[in-house]
């Protein structure tokens, strides 16, 4: 048997919490109806026997504290909501059990953007986080040491598991399920529960939204003007003729700060007018295609595929109202 503390972390969503909770217990369900023992031991383990939640909205009970937990196999780290920083601080007091349960051969469980208290403790330095897109920048500019990935939803390195996107932290426990359990048990949780088991990528559902954090007044003026002219037609040469900058070392300061090359940040902003006209639905995938500059479909059409995993004829399917 796997015990399992769920930490109710300082400004931690209560439906983060609670799913866990009746999750993993429901597979206990799942082996008793297969004759077989329960697989986990699920306990709330805060610092003190209640914790406010939502600004004290809610008030959620511990079975038990963190002082009166020796061992535990696996720890969940909730989602958290509202100041990052301001949690952090908070939930301080959690990170040298944290740690020492991991080197103790506990895994860890991080609920989306639970992970900007993960990324604090240390524990993910030199691995790979998954981050919702939406917090990508804000968690680069906290942790620039810390590879993001953005595109897949589930990272597994380590003992320590991320995932990104609100509501993925559900394939992830079914993605912990198939770790612990195998690929049988996860099928039936993602029947009962109806969960996606499949959903693999962020790319469909991501805004592309580009680093302004950063300082460089020139970088930030040419983002401005190809996020305002997504319609416009233009080569990297075009842009650094237009704003009087050598190509060499402009190109090189605006991957820096922003992170992407300047014909991929083009190509983003082409792709972001595009999904906003099909969502739309008033005019046919060629007009599109040519509205955003592109003659040749085609090109466009791979471009398109390559952020966000879908044709535009699939992702009109999937958005339009």
């Amino acid at each position: 048997m796997k015990h399992i503390s769920i930490l109710p972390l300082y400004d931690a969503t209560l439906t983060s919490i609670d799913s866990s909770h009746q999750l993993f217990s429901r597979v206990n369900d799942f082996m008793r109806y297969q004759g077989k023992p329960p697989f986990y031991d699920i306990e709330v383990v805060g610092l003190t026997n209640n914790t406010k939640l939502s600004n004290g909205l809610y008030t959620i009970s511990s079975d038990k504290t963190i002082h009166q937990i020796k061992k535990t196999n696996v720890i969940v780290l909730p989602l958290l909501c509202g100041n990052f920083k301001a949690a952090i601080q908070e939930n301080k007091k959690y990170t040298d059990w944290l740690i020492n349960q991991y080197h103790n051969g506990a895994e860890i469980v991080c609920l989306c953007v639970g992970s900007f208290y993960l990324a604090s403790t240390g524990l993910l330095d030199n691995k790979k986080c998954a981050i919702h897109w939406a917090a990508k920048n804000e968690f680069k500019e906290m942790f620039p040491d810390i590879k993001i990935i953005d595109n897949s939803i589930i990272t597994d390195e380590n003992g320590i598991y991320t995932c990104g996107g609100g509501y993925s932290y559900l394939n992830l426990i079914l993605y912990v399920f198939e770790k612990h359990l195998g690929r049988e048990i996860s099928i039936l949780a993602s029947k009962m529960f109806e969960i996606d088991i499949e959903r693999k990528s962020q790319n469909p559902y991501m805004i592309f939204m580009g680093q302004k954090n950063h300082g460089d007044e020139v970088v930030l003026k040419v983002q401005e003007w190809i996020e305002n002219n997504p319609t416009e037609t233009h080569t990297v040469d075009d842009i650094c003729h237009k704003f009087n900058v050598g190509r060499r070392t402009f190109e090189r300061n605006f991957k820096r700060c922003t992170g992407n090359p300047i014909a991929e940040y083009t190509q983003r902003v082409k792709v972001e007018f595009a999904k906003k006209q099909l969502e739309s639905g008033r005019k046919t995938v060629s007009e599109i295609i040519y509205e955003t500059g592109y003659n040749d479909t085609d090109a466009f059409r791979k471009v398109f595929r390559k952020f966000t995993d879908l044709t535009p004829i699939e992702y009109r399917k999937k958005y339009i109202a």
